[in-house]
């Protein structure tokens, strides 16, 4: 299947989508920096590119870790980061309640792998008509996710992106199976590879770690099965980030991982 957002196409063996940007708006700066910095580079290379930071971390490890710096504010600095750049916007939401709010500016709204099995709220942002990016729980068999297709498509929503973020493998440790990407595929939707949320260590101890030496190669690897989109959480200073500190990349490592995922690509759809 095809989804079309502007002129970005997902899906049909188009070139892969870049979906991008910190993990959490945590200031005005870092954020329209990560934009910009992003843009040009996707832009020098000719690579679709959709903006994503989430306006609230809903699911934090410790009730001392940052979750936002209020959604009013943190959707307008979104908002104006679409009106700067022409950005087409990704953001998570959590609860029915937040979706109208975040419709007005997002342009795909998002389904957290936690939140991947609740039916009131697929229903719920099926019914805005954007498009629904539902990632894949870490508890959930590929297959499985045609019940998550299935709650958003009873609303006459068929705009879908499905997500690969990695499986838990015992405690503190995620996996990926590629085999995933395949067979998600195979449900007829377009699919994302998520690189950085994939190398985890959740609740590793009163936050989650990361292995980000491993963003890289299952990136690489994801591209070679065959991807619609790579999505990637970025970030000027990873380690001093307010969430995701141990998963997200450096900004300064982007565009050669880009420019090899890109080859890749190329070679996998022949264009």
């Amino acid at each position: 299947m095809k989804i079309e957002l502007n002129k970005i196409i997902f899906g049909e063996d188009s070139p892969f989508v870049l979906i991008a940007g910190p993990c959490v708006v945590e200031n005005k700066e870092i954020t329209f920096e990560v934009a910009e910095r992003v843009k040009e580079i996707t832009q020098r290379l000719n690579i679709p590119y959709v903006f994503k930071s989430s306006y609230k971390k809903a699911n934090r490890t410790s009730i001392n870790s940052f979750s936002t710096l209020g959604i009013r504010e943190s959707l307008k600095i979104m908002s104006d980061i679409k009106a700067e750049f022409n950005l087409p916007i990704l953001t998570d939401i959590h609860t029915p309640e937040e979706i109208k709010q975040a419709a007005n500016v997002a342009d795909i709204l998002q389904i957290p792998a936690f939140l991947c099995r609740q039916t009131d709220l697929l229903i719920a942002a099926g019914e805005s008509g954007k498009i629904i990016n539902i990632k894949k729980g870490q508890f959930l068999a590929p297959e499985d996710m045609e019940h998550a297709i299935n709650k958003v498509k009873s609303t006459g929503n068929n705009k879908i992106l499905l997500t690969e973020r990695g499986t838990t493998f015992g405690y503190h440790n995620l996996v990926v199976d590629m085999r995933s990407l395949v067979i998600m595929r195979a449900l007829n939707y377009p699919v994302v590879m998520d690189a950085t949320h994939s190398v985890q260590m959740p609740s590793n101890t009163d936050t989650s770690g990361g292995n980000p030496e491993f963003i890289k190669p299952l990136a690489k690897a994801a591209a070679a099965v065959g991807i619609d989109s790579l999505f990637l959480e970025v970030h000027p200073d990873p380690k001093n980030a307010k969430s995701d500190a141990g998963s997200q990349l450096n900004i300064n490592e982007l565009e050669d991982l880009l420019v090899i995922v890109q080859k890749i690509d190329k070679a996998v759809k022949n264009y």
